[in-house]
């Protein structure tokens, strides 16, 4: 019988977890079923009950559940930073984005704009709180497409009828979406990079498997992998 390998990641990581899923089945015989979205929905997942062997969460959270005794902090390995961002469909003008005045406008500007869950995403939340800092919550709130996560946020910019449409969320996710381009990641003073980290769970039933997969992912031999597809 096939071993399974679950996992549940925040979106930023999907990317790079797909990139090495075919030597690590072919290398363990084990199928990695993984499940990708807002980090903070996994967090929920994983105390609802769900049967996990390995996280791939920001690193606060991520700490977190170590002291929760929800994972095992010993094997925790950071896959790297990634900067948050603004993106733009292909063929759209790439703004400016020098600074926070410079983003001001450009939000003004756009008459849609895509981002992941304020509550429960990384992402989503720093924006929302980026929009607070310059003042525009309300005057953009007919503006807002919210989605569940960031690769669906950027899905949804991608196929966007909106004359100036924008996006805002990880540049990793950024740079997996067909149809949109990363424009500069969000200037300094609104500017967020996160730390994304694997780490095995405590009632893991692969924690070979894990351990195997973490290697793989944080392996010098993929850090072209890794930064190519916007691990810093």
């Amino acid at each position: 019988m096939t071993r399974t390998l679950r996992l549940l990641s925040g979106g930023a990581a999907q990317g790079l977890v797909e990139a090495v899923r075919p030597a690590f089945e072919a290398e363990t015989g084990c199928r990695l079923e993984g499940v990708f979205g807002a980090v903070g929905a996994m967090r929920d997942r994983l105390a609802a009950g769900e049967r996990v062997d390995l996280l791939i969460l920001s690193r606060a959270l991520i700490e977190g559940l170590a002291r929760e005794g929800q994972i095992e902090g010993a094997s925790a390995r950071d896959l790297g930073t990634v900067a948050t961002a603004i993106a733009v469909r292909a063929g759209d003008c790439v703004p400016p984005l020098v600074d926070a005045e410079a983003l001001r406008r450009v939000l003004l500007a756009a008459d849609a704009i895509h981002f992941p869950d304020p509550a429960r995403a990384t992402a989503g939340i720093h924006f929302a709180k980026v929009m607070a800092k310059l003042g525009l919550e309300d005057r953009l709130v007919d503006r807002l497409r919210p989605a569940p996560n960031g690769a669906t946020a950027m899905r949804a910019l991608a196929a966007s009828r909106a004359r100036r449409p924008i996006g805002c969320t990880q540049a990793t996710e950024i740079l997996a979406t067909p149809g949109i381009v990363l424009a500069a990641p969000l200037p300094p003073g609104c500017d967020l990079s996160t730390v994304y980290t694997a780490a095995i769970a405590t009632n893991a039933e692969a924690p070979r498997e894990a351990a195997i997969l973490i290697e793989r992912l944080t392996a010098p031999t993929t850090l072209p992998t890794r930064q190519r597809l916007g691990f810093a």
